[in-house]
């Protein structure tokens, strides 16, 4: 209780430890995005095998899961030590290298990490010590390592999108960030409008759009902010991915026919929604002069 009474009296304090945290969380967020898509494979691998009546050949591997086997460097297959899988500071101390054989970690490792640690500080900043942060966080890093493994591999996992839709109506029941009745029907809408556009798009182009994953990520954002948010996420994600995509035509050359993923920007627009919505809904009211 000491403990609880120094941190909720003690806001600079709490968000240092909920920063440190973050680093933490961040380190276990890289084995997620990294090992997620591999298990997803591997299960659908063995469901296709069990439809063609064929036997498993990696029946006798050990099972891959988020909690094991220990983590090893790709190139060696060096065992990480504890104390070389230390948030960022392991990796600046190796010079961004495996202290084994040398070869270089990527980059995503420690910006990761860096992320998950900043958001957290911000998240703890802004709603101080309470229920509310710690709801923000899980919904924080959860989006972080959705949009990760979206701009890796062009997947957002069920495993990851529709447990944060369920907590999101469950936050609702204590009135954490929307009511109820606004958490259920952002979750309607927010599923719904972007299933519209994808079939609209469908019957004039012959093509798709966008994925199911996204469908289900905005109806997880409604279900934590509120349909009052939907117009200001959708629009904000539309004109970041737009820009993005131009920049990326005219100075990197990128085809326009490569598919671009559209995850991480309405995750990134979902999480300035919880954060600041109200904030960007009233200065846009008051712009329009209503």
């Amino acid at each position: 209780m000491a403990l609880l009474e120094l941190l909720a009296n003690s806001p600079a304090l709490f968000v240092v430890l909920v920063v440190l945290l973050g680093l933490v969380v961040g380190s276990f967020l890289n084995v997620v995005v990294y090992r997620l898509p591999l298990m997803m494979e591997r299960e659908w691998r063995i469901q296709c095998l069990e439809l063609l009546g064929q036997a498993n050949p990696d029946a006798g591997k050990p099972a891959l899961s988020l909690w094991g086997p220990r983590s090893q460097c790709p190139q060696c297959g060096h065992l990480i030590a504890a104390v070389e899988n230390i948030p960022l500071l392991s990796y600046l101390l190796q010079g961004g290298r495996c202290a084994h054989c040398r070869a270089a970690i990527g980059v995503q490792y420690p910006l990761v990490e860096a992320l998950s640690g900043c958001l957290a500080g911000i998240v703890a900043w802004k709603f101080g010590f309470g229920w509310s942060t710690a709801a923000a966080l899980i919904f924080t890093w959860v989006l972080l390592a959705a949009s990760v493994i979206d701009l890796r591999q062009q997947l957002l996992p069920d495993d990851l999108v529709l447990p944060l839709l369920w907590l999101g109506l469950a936050t609702a029941l204590f009135g954490l960030f929307a009511d109820l009745p606004s958490a259920v029907v952002g979750a309607m809408a927010g599923y719904l409008s972007l299933w519209s556009v994808y079939q609209v798009f469908r019957l004039l182009t012959g093509k798709e759009g966008m994925g199911y994953g996204d469908f289900k990520l905005l109806a997880a954002l409604g279900a934590w902010t509120g349909w009052q948010h939907l117009v200001a996420i959708v629009i904000l994600s539309s004109l970041v991915g737009a820009v993005l995509g131009l920049v990326l035509v005219l100075f990197r050359g990128r085809d326009r026919r490569t598919p671009m993923p559209f995850g991480p920007f309405l995750a990134a627009a979902g999480w300035i929604a919880l954060l600041w919505g109200e904030t960007i809904d009233r200065a846009y009211l008051n712009w329009l002069g209503l």
